[in-house]
Order: structure tokens, then sequence, then C-alpha cells
């Protein structure tokens, strides 16, 4: 049977907790990052490259796991 909650974790080789526990420490990091932005937007002289280079990360890290070939379709 193809259950939904555990068919796409399953096709990048991941438990459903598994792939919780990284959507969510995404999701959390993303959201930091928004604030540093607002921040940056108000007090430009702040953060000046924290919020590119955080996200180069996040987009580093996902390119990892797809060459890993993990991921089976589009999040």
């Amino acid at each position: 049977m193809n259950n939904p909650f555990t068919s796409h974790p399953r096709s990048i080789g991941e438990s459903y907790l598994q792939h919780l526990i990284y959507a969510i420490s995404t999701a959390l990091s993303l959201s930091l990052t928004c604030g540093i932005l607002v921040i940056h937007g108000l007090l430009p002289f702040l953060f000046t490259r924290t919020v590119s280079n955080r996200l180069y990360k996040v987009v580093d890290e996902m390119e990892e796991r797809a060459h890993v070939g993990r991921f089976g379709d589009s999040v």
C-alpha cells in the first residue's frame, strides 16, 4: 500500500521521523534567516553577509542530498 506519509521519505532514504526533523530544522533555520534579513533591512550595516551565507548553506545541503540520489520527486 502506498502510504502518503512515508512514500516520499522512503524514496529519499529516510524514515518519516528523519524527514520531519530535517524539514522542521530547515524551516526554523530559514525563519531565523528571515528575522536577520528584517534586521539587516532596518540596519544595513549589520549582518552584511549573514543571510547570503545561511541561504548558500541551505542550498548546498539540499544539493548534496540531491546528488546522493535521495530526491525521488520534487519537494
